[in-house]
């Protein structure tokens, strides 16, 4: 077994931590900007293509599906190949696939590229934790991961203002042109800064076998739950191809659990599950998600259908939310490593459910510039509690698993996003529905009626989010600061960081 070399807890200045950082912010900076951006090319695309806007979702689907079916295998191969060289042929990835994106002549192969940035994606975003949690020492963690935050927000705010402006001088194709450039920088950045020996790579498990079997269960499952959650077809939830999916979601992944539980070398070590640390800062991501990203579904929907606004201000008005989550990300991680994550944590939902709670009673006559300021305190909100959650869960884990749970933390974020998503979509339209309103979102404006509809189903909407924001709340009390789990060790260690002892490698050792 190949010994870590490298320790940040004994290297807690050293200077390559921040270089190493600045190689995987880079990166990250750069697809969540790309992701952001495509929204507002939609239009053009389904124009030139002569596609209807049904079709060019899929655009954003074929993205979705593909970061979170490979996200897990691949933060596994990670875990056994090494790290820089997967986070490096991740780039190449990202960068051939944007090209092959803006230089497609027809709509099949452009959402081949697609398919071929998310795979990227996925490849970089499974390893960007582990490598940022590996170099840094554990008590500045959530210094760490909350400036890890910060760029990913940064990237989220600048893609539609970005894409805004390119689109005005250029045709769409420019956007994706214009990815290959930061994305070649962040290339030879990571190529020349990241050491796999100070990055974590060389930990013991690069001999152990690849879990095919159960990657592609995990694949396959967390497929079918994304497509019938998202119903593209637009059918009936009680039709019996959605049941067919659901029931078919449920049953691969529970075979997925009896096989990894059952496995020599799983993909996915389940029994971290047993660590109350983990599990409850799991459940507190997912339900966090799942109320936080509605705001950003539903908001545009309400400015842009119901209060009647341009893109232009919708835009500056969005960015506020950003720019909130941003600021409090650093804040949050850097003092959290002083004074642990609990409150911060906690300060963040009560953020959220305040917030949340007054956006749920908006009408037409609440004043638009009220609304930016509410939206940078929900931002403010989510960046309080999500880097701390970040830090916690990687902290719970041994050293080995961090590739692997780093995946898992970005899919729990995906999941959380696109179940929350979906839900709030469903309730508002099942009460405008109700109401005799089965119209277009961008015909709620015009049509007589309908703005009270909506407003009916807004406020059913944000019930649902104040709730699993309360649950979010009720889970992140529940977690313990890992830090706090042992006795005597030093400010930042956990019990799996001491040099990963036997009794923590023979808990993972799946059970005959």
């Amino acid at each position: 077994m190949t010994t870590q070399r490298w320790d940040p807890d004994q290297n807690p200045d050293d200077p390559y931590r921040w270089r190493a950082f600045w190689a995987i912010a880079l990166s990250l900076f750069t697809m969540v900007m790309s992701f952001s951006i495509v929204f507002i090319a939609l239009p053009a695309i389904a124009h030139d293509f002569g596609v209807t806007l049904r079709e060019v979702s899929w655009v954003i689907i074929a993205q979705s599906l593909t970061i979170s079916a490979f996200m897990l295998p691949l933060g596994r191969v990670s875990d056994i190949t090494g790290r820089k060289k997967f986070h490096l042929v991740g780039l190449v990835f990202f960068g051939g696939g944007a090209l092959l994106t803006a230089f497609a002549p027809t709509f099949a192969l452009l959402l081949v590229g697609r398919v071929i940035m998310a795979i990227g994606a996925a490849m970089v975003q499974s390893v960007s934790t582990a490598i940022v949690t590996a170099v840094f020492p554990g008590k500045q963690r959530g210094t760490a991961l909350g400036s890890q935050t910060t760029a990913v927000a940064v990237g989220g705010a600048t893609g539609p203002i970005l894409g805004g402006v390119l689109l005005h001088f250029f045709p769409w194709q420019a956007m994706f042109i214009f990815m290959a450039i930061p994305t070649a920088i962040a290339f030879f950045w990571a190529l020349l800064v990241l050491d796999d020996e100070k990055i974590g790579s060389n930990l013991g498990t690069k001999k152990e076998p690849f879990d095919w079997i159960g990657s592609g269960l995990s694949a396959f499952g967390i497929t079918l739950v994304i497509i019938t959650i998202n119903n593209p077809l637009g059918l009936a939830w009680t039709s019996p191809l959605i049941l067919l999916g659901a029931l078919s979601s449920v049953a691969v992944l529970a075979a997925f659990v009896w096989w990894e539980l059952r496995t020599p070398y799983p993909m996915l070590q389940l029994r971290l599950f047993t660590n109350p640390i983990f599990r409850y800062a799991t459940v507190t991501r997912i339900t966090a998600f799942m109320s936080s990203t509605a705001t950003f579904f539903l908001l545009p929907v309400f400015l842009l259908s119901f209060m009647g606004l341009d893109e232009g201000p919708t835009g500056l008005i969005m960015f506020f939310g950003a720019l909130g989550m941003g600021i409090a990300s650093q804040a949050s991680g850097r003092l959290s490593d002083r004074y642990g994550f609990m409150r911060f944590t906690l300060l963040g939902f009560t953020v959220l459910i305040l917030t949340s709670t007054t956006f749920g009673f908006l009408n037409g006559a609440t004043p638009v510039i009220l609304i930016a300021p509410l939206l940078f305190l929900n931002g403010i909100g989510q960046g309080l509690w999500n880097s701390p959650n970040t830090s916690a869960t990687m902290g719970s884990v041994p050293r080995s698993q961090y590739g692997s749970v780093s995946a898992f933390v970005n899919l729990t974020r995906n999941l959380g996003n696109v179940t929350g998503q979906a839900i709030a979509a469903t309730i508002v339209t099942s009460v405008m529905v109700a109401r005799g309103f089965d119209i277009q979102l961008s015909e709620v404006a015009v049509v007589p009626g309908a703005g009270d509809a909506f407003l009916a189903g807004w406020r059913a909407a944000y019930i649902a989010v104040v709730a699993f924001a309360l649950l979010a709340f009720v889970s992140a009390a529940m977690t313990r600061d890992p830090r706090k789990q042992g006795e005597g060790e030093s400010p930042g260690k956990t019990p799996w960081d001491r040099s990963e002892s036997t009794v923590s490698r023979r808990d993972l050792i799946p059970r005959k």
